[in-house]
């Protein structure tokens, strides 16, 4: 469990599993607080944070059922991938700690796995418990789950329940690292609920349901017209049973729910309330289906948008909005900003494309293609002749090419990124005191050290002009990708 302690002009929380590192920086004014029941892990933690050089974030090895009024309250409480996998009881202490621990105008965050969806899941498991479990090494366990799973696959009967729950289950098995398989299918607690269960046991507690993380997953007009007529007069205005309805029609398997004191329920309102959505910063992605340039006129382009979702633009307006965004992105753009681009993009006034600018946005928001935020994302939008990344992505331990094949980052968006070889070199020296041409240097430089390798056309490239021109090349290349990955600052 992860957090932030209160102080002075400060924001705090209290969190499980989450991406610490990233919030503390983006937050540097707040302190924050991580509470794990594996020594190890903590262990780990810490060496990381040494790492970054985060002086804001404390670890702890903890049991949360013991965490009490003496750790103080919290802005925000972050419990992710904990609830489910844990026992009752453990279950009902980070309900209390979220009641107990939490600021009165705070937030909490639980993770957890839902039904209708882990019903299915669930013979698998059982399965992969039943050959698995056995076992004495995680590896081992995995290898003879797996297993039993390829066996049931080729037995099971074309037409029977079995068939159509692994059909529905072995890609995600297929595609999933291995730690994800035994936390998830493995781990002697998974105890999924109904959502209308979980929000019953909150209320029980002192809290109240604010919202999905995903707000998108809210809105019944996302599911079509035959699902949102007859859900509106079924639910009688109940934000909480409309949401149980539609976790059985998409077969739910998780949530994410963000929870708030009760003393707060009474200002909670699931309409969109027009102001709001103007006082908002957003950041989005767009580009054409076709690969094709979108075009300022009334010809109509299917395009890809942010979490792989397809909108299709015909307004001028609206590819105005789209180009702006994308062209910002990972940074974010105020409404009043995004109006006087678009206005001065398609030749009209500010008034004249007002309407149809917020009611893009309020469109994109409803559907989930665009991210938004209260404050601006301090991500680039464009790569400086300086170019600058976060220090605790720079010193990164992850970084050097010896510590392994792979590597990756936490973003200013808080979401885990990947990166190239070439992205590891460089971002060390992301500092804002290099140009593009010392980059390309030290690219040039580690290639002669035989600790890189350029070819082309089949050839490793040695010859001094021909690398440091190749290098030049990469650079550029590099930067602009971790500038969209949301690693680059302004």
């Amino acid at each position: 469990m992860h957090g932030a302690r209160r102080r002075a002009r400060a924001r705090a929380g209290l969190c499980c599993g989450w991406q610490l590192d990233s919030v503390c920086v983006a937050l540097s004014e707040s302190t924050a607080l991580g509470v794990d029941l594996s020594t190890v892990q903590v262990a780990q933690g810490v060496e990381a944070i040494g790492h970054a050089g985060l002086k804001n974030v404390e670890l702890r090895a903890f049991n949360i059922a013991e965490i009490d009024a003496s750790f103080g309250q919290f802005d925000y409480i972050v419990c992710h991938g904990v609830y489910s996998w844990v026992p009752a009881d453990v279950q009902e202490a980070i309900l209390r700690v979220c009641s107990e621990n939490l600021a009165p105008n705070g937030v909490a965050y639980i993770s957890y796995n839902v039904y209708p969806g882990w019903k299915a899941r669930e013979i698998v498991r059982d399965a992969m418990i039943l050959r698995g479990a056995p076992r004495d090494e995680p590896e081992e366990k995995l290898s003879y789950a797996r297993g039993m799973l390829e066996f049931l696959e080729q037995s099971a009967r074309p037409d029977s329940v079995l068939k159509k729950t692994l059909e529905e289950t072995m890609p995600i098995v297929r595609s999933s690292s291995n730690y994800y398989l035994l936390h998830e299918f493995l781990e002697p607690c998974n105890a999924p609920c109904y959502f209308k269960e979980f929000v019953a046991r909150s209320n029980a507690h002192g809290l109240t349901y604010l919202a999905d993380a995903e707000p998108s997953t809210m809105f019944v007009q996302n599911y079509g017209e035959k699902v949102r007529e007859p859900l509106l007069r079924e639910c009688g205005g109940s934000q909480i049973l409309m949401e149980q309805y539609l976790d059985f029609l998409v077969n739910r398997t998780f949530r994410q729910t963000l929870l708030v004191k009760q003393a707060r329920g009474a200002d909670i309102r699931y309409r969109l309330d027009p102001e709001r959505i103007r006082t908002m910063e957003y950041a989005g992605v767009f580009s054409a289906e076709d690969g094709s340039a979108l075009t300022l006129d009334t010809r109509e382009q299917p395009a890809n948008a942010l979490r792989n979702l397809k909108v299709t633009l015909r307004l001028p307006v609206h590819k105005a909005v789209a180009q702006v965004l994308d062209e910002h992105y990972p940074a974010t753009v105020n409404s009043g900003t995004l109006i006087a681009a678009v206005a001065a993009r398609i030749g009209e006034t500010g008034a004249a494309v007002d309407p149809f600018v917020m009611g893009m946005l309020e469109e994109l928001l409803i559907i989930g293609a665009v991210r938004i935020r209260r404050t601006a994302v301090q991500a680039a939008s464009n790569v400086s002749a300086h170019p600058r990344a976060l220090p605790a992505i720079r010193r990164a331990p992850g970084l050097a090419l010896e510590a392994g094949a792979s590597a990756g980052a936490c973003n200013q968006w808080h979401e885990p990124v990947g990166l190239s070889m070439l992205e590891r070199c460089i971002l060390p020296l992301l500092d804002g005191q290099h140009s593009h041409e010392a980059l390309a240097e030290h690219l040039a430089d580690e290639a002669r050290a035989e600790r890189l390798r350029f070819i082309k056309d089949d050839k490793t490239i040695t010859e001094p002009a021909a690398l440091l021109e190749f290098t030049r090349q990469q650079v550029a290349l590099a930067l602009n990708d971790l500038r969209r990955k949301a690693l680059l600052t302004d």
